[in-house]
Order: structure tokens, then sequence, then C-alpha cells
């Protein structure tokens, strides 16, 4: 085992299927002590079990104030402090301009940017000094989806919070930077084209506009968080990184 974070507190949200999974097994892996979020009590009592190792699962909606303090609360109970924050939880659906309702505009940016805000913002009086924070943002953030404009939006936010921060942060040297995952095969993607053929249909399709020439995997996203969260990366800071097979760069 790679112990790179052993004796390191590291907060994965949204850490029960898809990047956050990927990402909270990786950091378990190299020896964090890690606590991860998820909405669903079931589906978060099966990311446990198989993250294995130093893991605590707290159930809880990343859009919900009081339920980032309650996740606070048990980091310090069981921790006391935190080294790294991925603040990873969010998703979208489709709406074409036309279409937008005002519970898809709050779900939205109530989850993907208030959420990351605050989880990031609570976080603070627990953070170490020198310690990392790293976002889940998109190339939707640089690049035009039909039907997809609101997400695209909350992603863009998300990228700004990292140039921003950096600053906010600096006399602590907490770094923070943005990770944009392009086309990548997890269940959320999945439902969002509508599961069964359709969904694998719309993947071979995207897969084909990829320099790659394939979606990505999720455990790809996670070995560029990792990255980022380490030491391997102490002089990086604010950036967005693409994860995405070239996409964005085309």
């Amino acid at each position: 085992m790679n112990s790179a974070f052993t004796n390191k507190v590291v907060i994965v949200t949204g850490g029960t299927s898809g990047i956050g999974l990927a990402t909270a097994k990786a950091f378990a892996q190299q020896g964090a002590q890690v606590f991860i979020t998820g909405r669903r009590q079931q589906s978060l009592d099966a990311a446990v079990r198989e993250i294995g190792g130093q893991v605590t699962g707290v159930q809880a909606d990343m859009s919900r104030l009081e339920d980032i303090d309650r996740l606070y609360d048990v980091v310090q109970q069981q921790a006391s402090h935190i080294d790294v924050v991925f603040a990873n939880a969010g998703g979208g659906e489709f709406a074409p301009l036309g279409a937008i309702t005002e519970a898809h505009f709050d779900s939205t940016f109530d989850t993907n940017v208030k959420g990351v805000l605050f989880t990031v913002q609570k976080a603070l009086p627990l953070m170490r000094d020198g310690g990392s924070v790293v976002l889940t943002s998109s190339t939707t953030s640089i690049s035009g989806t039909p039907a997809f404009s609101v997400y695209s939006a909350t992603k863009a936010a998300v990228r700004s919070f990292a140039r921003n921060w950096m600053l906010d942060l600096k006399d602590r040297h907490i770094r923070v930077n943005a990770v944009s995952p392009g086309v990548t095969e997890t269940a959320g993607l999945n439902e969002l084209f509508g599961n069964g053929n359709d969904a694998e249909n719309s993947k071979s399709w995207l897969a084909s506009q990829i320099p790659a020439g394939r979606v990505g995997q999720p455990e790809e996203i996670a070995k560029a968080v990792l990255f980022l969260a380490s030491e391997e990366a102490s002089f990086i800071n604010g950036i967005e990184l693409f994860v995405d097979g070239g996409q964005a760069q085309i």
C-alpha cells in the first residue's frame, strides 16, 4: 500500500458512487482517515464496506447547512483536524432554455454552488495550515452543451471559487484547485442519458468526439485528485486540471 496520506484526514463529499467513491477508496488505500458523505444511508453503508480501511460515512445532503455542520461535528469528535477537503458532491439534469424551472435552478445551484461553498468554509476551523482543497468542476465550465446551461453555470462558478479562494487562504498556505472531468463512466452519467441503450448510444457518440477515443473511468479522475491534494503538487494552486482525454483542448 502506498502510504502518501498516512495520518492525513480527508473529507470526500458525494462519496458513495462514481468519482467520489473511487477517490475515497484511493485515499483510504494510501493510508488516510476518510470521511465520506451521501444522501442515502443504504448507499453510504455499501460504500463504507467497499472502501475499507479508516472510513466513516455521514449521511448528509450537502445543500443543507445543518447537514454540513453535522459532518464536521463527527469529524471533530473522531479526528480533531482536516488535511484535505474534496468537495465533490453535485449533479444536474437536462433542461433547455425555455423549459428551466425555478425548482431546477434552485436544486442545481444549492448542491453544486452553495453546497461547495459552505462545505469548504465550514471546514476551515478544522483545516490544518498547509492543507489542500480540491473542487469538482467540469469541462462544461468552458464549453457549451445543449440543455445543460444551469449545470454548466454552476461548474463555472466552482472553477471561479478556486481562483479566488487561493487568495483568501494564502496566509494559511492552503491550496485550492479544481479538477474538471470530461465524460466519465458513472451511474450518474447513465441516469442522465436515460440508462439502457440510450445511455450506451450517447456514450459511444461522445467517445467518438474525445481524442483519447473513449470515456474516462472514475479511478482516472481519482488519481488526478490525489495528485492535486498531495505534496507532489505543493507549488500548484488555483488551477483547473482537465481530466477528459483531451476533449477540452479541441
